[in-house]
């Protein structure tokens, strides 16, 4: 019963935020998927879900998969696919998302696309298919998009910005907006093993977030990440190890009045 009365509080939630603005939820440790976004030498295949730019400097095939059980309970679950296929035209990435359980659920799919515009930047661009559905109540979708740019400030700077959402992406059925969110962003490659980020994200009606994290590989084969979200204090960590084109992490995420998100991410990236 807890964890319908919970998921039933956020659904009221998220209906009364002023301007009645409408958001995915994002996995608690989102900014574990995507710390790789600001690093050329670190980045993957969930790189381009927090800055399609990042798209463009992946150099093979990859898919994806992630699920997080937030705060331990099945009612607040979150899973995440992402795949990429580079080409001569440019990158293409496709992205699907899945957040809630059967009595409410939010959803989107999002096509992406990046390339670069010499050696000193790169631009990327997803369009995305979104939806919540509360059965026998509401389902209701709208189309929006959101535009990421990436700059190589030296061979181991890098700085990005991103905007979700620019220009609305309304829902026929009950007037809802998605909010506009807005992100800008460092990343360091300090060497081959060590990289460090930081973002500052406002999202609309919400206040602003800083979101900080590194990642280093200890051995060969073996790597750890950690950060902190300041919005919610929340801090995760994770570990990952990858063996011929398979990678698997273990992850995890603490809210200080909410307890614990368990998270397991595996990458298949095919040929050499």
């Amino acid at each position: 019963m807890k964890k319908y009365l919970l998921a039933f509080a956020g659904f009221v939630f998220s209906l009364i935020q002023p301007g009645l603005s409408q958001s995915l939820r994002q996995p608690v440790s989102a900014i574990y998927l995507g710390l790789g976004c600001y690093s050329t030498k670190h980045s993957d295949v969930f790189s381009f879900v927090n800055n399609q730019a990042a798209l463009a400097q992946i150099k093979k095939k990859a898919a994806g998969v992630y699920g997080e059980r937030r705060f331990l309970l099945a009612a607040t679950s979150l899973y995440t696919a992402a795949i990429t296929v580079p080409s001569a035209m440019g990158n293409f990435g496709l992205n699907l998302k899945y957040a809630g359980f059967k009595n409410f659920n939010e959803k989107q799919i999002g096509l992406a696309y990046a390339r670069s515009l010499g050696p000193k930047m790169d631009i990327g661009v997803q369009f995305n298919y979104y939806g919540y559905q509360v059965p026998s109540f509401i389902n209701a979708n709208t189309i929006n998009f959101e535009i990421g740019a990436m700059v190589h400030l030296t061979g181991e700077l890098n700085a990005g910005i991103h905007i979700y959402n620019p220009v609305g992406g309304k829902f026929a059925k009950t007037g809802e907006q998605l909010t506009a969110a807005y992100k800008m962003g460092l990343g360091y490659d300090a060497s081959e093993i060590f990289f460090v980020s930081a973002e500052v994200v406002k999202e609309e009606d919400h206040p602003v977030n800083v979101n900080a994290g590194f990642q280093y590989q200890f051995m060969k084969q073996f790597f750890a990440r950690a950060g902190i979200s300041s919005a919610s204090s929340a801090a995760y960590a994770g570990v990952g190890i990858s063996w011929n084109n398979l990678r698997l992490d273990i992850s995890g995420s603490y809210h200080p009045q909410l307890g614990w998100s368990p998270g397991l991410l595996l990458v298949v990236a095919p040929g050499p």
